[in-house]
């Protein structure tokens, strides 16, 4: 089985202070690949220095990516034959919340921040947290270096601040390796509703038009939810997929 792997240009994407170091990038990439059934139990993985140029990156910074993927028991290194990926559904990933995919599965995930800003809660919100205010973090999704998604995202006031400077692609590593909690459970409900009027040009669908709708609320380890998330993403560019393994 031969397979293209989408995300030429990797090793020359433009970093933020937070950004996946690219071997993680790469990892994370392969994890959702195999997740998805694009990448199957058992395949052997194509020669590293063909891979490597495949997903434009060096030899080196592939193997660090294998050396990771190897660790959490998703792939077999076999000296003189190859790599051979292992299914492992217990792995965790710093994307394993995120549901939306590329229509052909899969996809690696990254954002850029269109506005952090602290406010009083407004009233459309549900209840969540403890405190009266709120982070209010706005982004444009990536999936492969596709635009999918906008969100907000609301993390409450008592779990801490957000510093712009450290904000990674993913705010659930975020939330673990800066504020000291991370996302145990999630609940979400996927309708349709308006694209909003702040979402830039770049989204691809106008403010006002109908598109596939994400409402999240999120648990950390305490027993009111800590955060509350809205996704407007385009339904020709991706899908939502929860699979039950």
């Amino acid at each position: 089985m031969v397979h293209q792997f989408g995300i030429h240009g990797l090793a020359q994407m433009p970093s933020a202070p937070a950004s996946l170091p690219v071997h993680q990038q790469i990892s994370e990439f392969l994890i959702r690949e195999i997740a998805a059934g694009r990448l199957v139990e058992g395949e052997r993985l194509p020669p590293e220095r063909d891979f490597a140029a495949q997903l434009n990156t060096s030899v080196r910074t592939l193997r660090k990516a294998l050396a990771d993927l190897s660790g959490k028991g998703m792939l077999e290194r076999v000296q003189g034959s190859g790599n051979y990926v292992r299914r492992n559904g217990e792995v965790e990933s710093v994307y394993s919340m995120f549901r939306l995919e590329l229509p052909e599965g899969g996809g690696l995930p990254t954002a850029d921040v269109l506005g952090i800003a602290r406010m009083k809660k407004p009233g459309d919100l549900p209840d969540f947290g403890a405190s009266e205010e709120a982070t209010r973090v706005r982004r444009l999704r990536y999936l492969n270096q596709t635009v999918i998604a906008v969100e907000e995202i609301w993390l409450d006031g008592a779990s801490g601040a957000i510093d712009p400077g450290k904000l990674a692609d993913s705010l659930y590593l975020y939330y673990k390796t800066h504020l000291g909690f991370w996302i145990a459970r999630a609940e979400d409900r996927v309708t349709m509703a308006a694209v909003p009027d702040w979402a830039p040009a770049a989204f691809g669908v106008r403010p006002g038009a109908p598109t596939g709708y994400i409402e999240r609320l999120s648990w950390a380890q305490r027993p009111a939810p800590v955060e509350f998330s809205r996704t407007w993403f385009d339904t020709a560019r991706a899908v939502y997929l929860q699979r039950l393994i």
